[in-house]
């Protein structure tokens, strides 16, 4: 079975690399729920089978989930043949924790990310594969070039750690891109103090023009505009921390109570 660029595939053919990755999820105790994306032949799924006993796969290729049948039959009734940035996930886990790994697809890792954080109440860790240059902004800080929305978004409820690189020979075919594996592990304490969605918008619209002030991006969160008289929105998106962005969403929120 070919590889299909319209799924983002690229099949690891490294066992070592692949049954380290197995092992990545450190916080994940061995009869929780683990849940793998886009398992394509089973490379990975071998190891996470014999581990984890409440293992679930989800694969939107139906040739994949065929060959995952015929040779894993310890996987039958665990497959979910599904686009997981579609699934309803609390449909599967109700309200249970579960851990996400896998050998992501490069062309929705980003959206696979901002699908984690949709369900970070639930998802205490996530290991895998990413694209280099997407896993340098996931664990990037201030003043970096990489750092940007899913840096702020990600860093703000999950501490990163870069595992280790991955060369493109590992693959079949091998990617036209450099590879690396990392690990999210959800922090203590997920109350920002402002909700979510107030949180993210804030944090796009500031990199929606990353040159600008952000006296400029934000004017038009506030109806009072001498919070903007503040030295802090003076700044570039780039040269703030998390913690700034989650005191200027929280004023944003606020503003917004005081008038309705």
């Amino acid at each position: 079975m070919k590889a299909k660029k319209s799924y983002g595939q690229h099949f690891l053919n490294n066992e070592s690399i692949t049954e380290k990755i197995a092992n990545g999820l450190e916080k994940t105790d061995l009869q929780s729920n683990v849940l793998e994306v886009g398992p394509g032949k089973g490379a990975l799924t071998k190891y996470l089978i014999e581990k984890y006993s409440k293992l679930m796969v989800v694969e939107a290729d139906r040739d994949m989930v065929s060959i995952l049948n015929i040779h894993m039959p310890k996987l039958r009734g665990k497959i979910i043949q599904e686009d997981f940035l579609k699934m309803d996930l609390s449909h599967y886990f109700k309200d249970e924790q579960f851990s996400i790994i896998g050998n992501y697809p490069y062309n929705i890792s980003s959206q696979i990310l901002f699908k984690m954080l949709e369900y970070r109440d639930q998802v205490p860790e996530l290991v895998g594969m990413f694209q280099k240059e997407v896993a340098e902004r996931v664990v990037a800080g201030p003043g970096s070039k990489t750092y940007g929305v899913v840096s702020v978004l990600v860093q703000a409820y999950y501490d990163g750690e870069y595992m280790f690189s991955v060369g493109k020979e590992n693959f079949t075919p091998p990617p036209k891109v450099e590879s690396c594996v990392i690990r999210l592990t959800r922090k203590e304490n997920q109350d920002l103090g402002c909700d979510y969605k107030v949180f993210r918008s804030v944090v796009k619209q500031s990199f929606g023009q990353r040159r600008k002030m952000l006296r400029n991006t934000l004017r038009s969160f506030f109806v009072d505009e001498e919070i903007l008289k503040h030295p802090m929105y003076r700044s570039r998106p780039e040269d703030l921390s998390v913690e700034q962005f989650v005191e200027i969403s929280r004023l944003v929120q606020a503003d917004k109570e005081k008038h309705p």
